[in-house]
């Protein structure tokens, strides 16, 4: 097994996460097998119970492992399926070592963090790295571990000390140390090295020497630059990259391989002669496909976590991969749900007509997933707004909640339906707790993971566009469900639950038959979307905000082939194939 290193210094958000990613799909675009490892040095065992406003979303495995945001890069760009176990914390390790003298597992010795918190972090990866991800056989040829946080946090310390003493272990040629670091102008005239310089000293003081630096800029790494730092880090500069600012993410690894990262890690991993030229034609035209999109489509995204994009990031990535899929150029208008509500109105009344403004401007609108009572009532103000004015609409998880408790108020005039979840007390509680569920335990008690939900009506636009089969298997992270009690009644009012789970009574997939669309899905399909792979719930979103829904439609063929057959109809796009008259187009499962 091969190791690649990725760590970041100077400042936190340099893009650690999609640099990973980017040097990951590079390997694997050179015919390499690729698995990755996230290291989260925060105290906390994963992230399921940790703010969107602290940490970004929470991404959700197929496992039911809620973890860091990365994780969901990394799954996106490799195609990959990831276990909670590809998500290292310190809470998990040190978890694991407590149990382990509970037990009485180290015979009476003193526990101490080197070399029983180190030892632990050396076999969980030594061990994870072996797990296959890409559903072949056997562990794959590199494993990319991306450690969060800064080098010289505090809190990272016990894994870098881990990660010195894995390097000695495993051996040259078997591990590669890339380190992203920020080279920033002052003045808008030399791109100062100084802070790099610094952070890789600090690095090797730490018992780490980089083989490969990855410089964070605005602008490409000049000469004079590369020299410097190759002069006083110690690293040829040959192995020295410029990660400069693009239009798009898709183009990172591009970059990587336009200034051939890809022979510099493979030249110190000893693999020369295994690695091909990298093939990554196919990603490059989505990528100039992207940069190309002129028509736009403006979707609104109804939540209250909207000050910080990264509360939704699986969410944006989707549309953005369904966009791109229906040759439109995606523009999203946040707003905030609180910003709809009478008491906005009342006490900031151009904060509230510009939510409208945005809300009444969009071709579609999307109500994401969330927790707790505050902006409910905006949310429903939106779902109401798209339900009576045949705008298309999407609900997730609590946005399709939100879509039953509106219906249920105004159509069936039930004024005070509500969940019980924002008033335990409702008379009409159209959603409730799940049975299963912990109202003790917030971490890991949710129904989480893949879950499989059937289709109940064959002929709805769900089934459709997941290509006319039986069922599907989405990920799902929730508490409360709609009342079984009450589809019988919502469906007699009009409101269509055309998708169920095994047992018939729990509710997956509702429709308004009659509406341009008007979809709530129980579970995030966004979790799974891929940019050749789109979600066919956002897909359908796009293409009925585009007016095209009607044409997509007609497609009847399996999802994976799905965008291909509409990016290549000249009916569909209105313009010529993409890539060029490619068949196979964004669809290609090569991507």
């Amino acid at each position: 097994m091969k190791y690649v290193l990725v760590t970041g210094g100077v400042v936190s958000g340099l893009g650690k996460g999609v640099t990973a990613s980017s040097i990951g799909l590079v390997l694997k675009a050179c015919g390499l097998r690729v698995t990755a490892i996230k290291i989260d040095p925060y105290l906390n065992t994963d992230a399921g119970t940790m703010s969107p406003f602290e940490h970004g979303e929470v991404f959700v495995l197929d496992d039911g492992g809620e973890v860091d945001l990365d994780l969901g890069n990394y799954e996106r760009f490799l195609d990959i399926k990831l276990t909670h176990e590809n998500n290292i914390t310190t809470g998990k390790i040190y978890q694991f070592v407590i149990d382990k003298e509970r037990r009485g597992d180290y015979l009476g010795r003193t526990v101490q963090v080197v070399p029983h918190i180190t030892d632990a972090i050396q076999e969980w990866i030594e061990r994870v790295a072996m797990l296959p991800v890409d559903g072949k056989e056997g562990p794959a040829d590199v494993c990319v571990i991306e450690l969060g946080g800064t080098i010289g946090d505090i809190e990272s310390m016990p894994f870098i000390e881990a990660l010195g003493q894995f390097s000695c272990c495993v051996g040259a040629g078997n591990f590669c140390l890339v380190h992203v670091s920020l080279v920033p102008v002052l003045n808008a005239i030399e791109q100062k090295t100084k802070p790099t310089q610094h952070s890789v000293r600090g690095l090797r003081g730490l018992g780490l020497t980089p083989h490969v630096l990855a410089c964070r800029c605005a602008s490409p790494l000049d000469e004079n630059a590369k020299q410097k730092l190759s002069q006083f880090c110690h690293v040829p500069t040959t192995n020295i990259f410029s990660l400069h600012d693009v239009p798009n993410i898709w183009q990172i690894p591009l970059l990587l391989r336009d200034q051939k990262a890809h022979d510099a890690i493979l030249r110190e991993l000893k693999l020369q002669g295994v690695g091909q030229e990298p093939m990554l034609e196919e990603w490059s035209s989505m990528a100039d496909i992207c940069n190309s999109l002129r028509e736009p489509v403006r979707i609104a995204i109804v939540g209250k976590y909207t000050g910080l994009s990264d509360s939704y990031l699986s969410v944006l990535k989707a549309l953005l991969h369904a966009s791109v899929a229906c040759r439109r150029k995606l523009i999203v208008d946040w707003v905030c749900s609180m910003d709809l509500e009478e008491m906005s109105e009342e006490e900031s009344p151009d904060v509230y007509d510009a939510a409208w403004s945005l809300l009444k401007g969009a071709d579609g609108i999307l109500v994401p997933g969330g927790f707790g009572a505050r902006g409910i009532q905006g949310k429903i103000l939106a779902a109401k707004y798209a339900r009576e004015n045949n705008i298309p609409f999407l609900g997730i998880c609590l946005g399709m909640q939100i879509a039953v408790i509106e219906f249920a108020r105004n159509v069936m005039n039930l004024h005070d339906a509500n969940s019980t979840e924002f008033d335990a007390n409702t008379r009409n509680p159209c959603v409730v707790f799940m049975p299963e569920g912990s109202k003790t335990h917030m971490g890991g008690t949710m129904r989480l993971g893949l879950r499989r939900t059937y289709f109940i009506v064959k002929d709805c636009k769900s089934a459709k566009l997941y290509g006319n089969v039986k069922y599907v298997d989405e990920r799902h992270r929730h508490r409360y469900e709609v009342n079984p009690d009450w589809v019988a009644k919502l469906e007699k009012s009009g409101l269509s639950f055309v998708g169920k789970d095994e047992s018939g009574r729990r509710m997956e997939i509702l429709e308004l038959p009659m509406h341009s669309y008007y979809i709530g899905v129980q579970f995030h399909p966004e979790f799974k979307s891929r940019p050749a792979k789109p979600s066919p719930a956002f897909i359908g979103l796009i293409a009925a905000s585009c007016a095209q829904l009607d044409i997509l439609l007609k497609v009847q063929c399996c999802n994976n082939l799905l965008p291909a057959k509409m990016a290549t109809s000249n009916e569909f796009s209105g313009t010529k194939s993409l890539h060029n008259g490619h068949p196979k187009c964004i669809a290609s499962e090569t991507c």
